[in-house]
């Protein structure tokens, strides 16, 4: 692993740091952190860049024998809920449409719930017009953030750009083609796994979400 990271937010300061010497449209910008880990990462980058942060709830579509894998992915911003399919995974399994639509329907519920209880009454951040940095803490399939940078997209903003401190090269690859930047710290050709890329990869809380939010509401505010 060419890069690696002490923690969630090491790993934001450096993403902030490479993002802050690129050239984007002052006071315009808007950070948008998939949970739970890529919103630690995405208050570093908020930070540096000294844009307002949110959340973009994103929710993998795990085979039902098989969570761990992703079929596909849904992200919600506002209203508008996005479904990203991984065609080649439902093809290998044999998910048949029933199936997946009760999945889908499961995770949709908790991806509302989540909504509510990470914003803590704060209402989302338009993204309409705006320079959008979509943050995750590693891209693996790459699914979520599609669905993510999918979701975005029907909101018109005036650009995308997803920003990772490690992703799979092919992961990478395919993502660069639907958004106008990729920023990726580290994509080794070795990749197995995202936490392989940092010291400390300890699963998120919902608390620590809801504490990073706040701290970046109240510093903008």
């Amino acid at each position: 692993m060419a890069t690696r990271f002490a923690d969630r937010r090491a790993a934001g300061l450096a993403l902030g740091e490479r993002l802050s010497a690129t050239d984007r449209p002052q006071g315009n910008t808007v950070v948008l952190g998939l949970p739970r880990g890529g919103v630690l990462v995405a208050a570093g980058v908020a930070a540096a860049l000294a844009a307002p942060l949110d959340v973009l709830v994103v929710r993998k579509l795990g085979l039902p024998w098989q969570p761990e894998l992703a079929m596909g992915a849904i992200a919600a911003v506002g209203d508008t809920v996005e479904t990203v399919r991984v065609g080649a995974v439902l093809a290998a399994a044999g998910v048949d449409p029933e199936t997946f639509e009760t999945v889908r329907q499961r995770e949709l519920e908790e991806l509302r719930r989540r909504e509510v209880a990470y914003r803590n009454g704060r209402p989302p951040l338009a993204v309409a017009g705006r320079a959008v940095i979509v943050v995750d803490d590693g891209l693996a399939t790459g699914a979520t953030m599609r669905a993510a940078v999918v979701a975005v997209r029907h909101q018109d903003p005036q650009t995308i750009t997803a920003a990772v401190p490690v992703g799979s090269p092919s992961a990478c690859s395919a993502l660069a083609d639907v958004v106008d930047d990729l920023v990726c710290l580290s994509a080794p050709r070795g990749f197995r796994a995202v936490g392989q890329a940092y010291a400390n990869f300890t699963e998120t809380s919902d608390a620590e979400v809801r504490a990073a939010l706040a701290e970046a509401a109240g510093a903008s505010s």
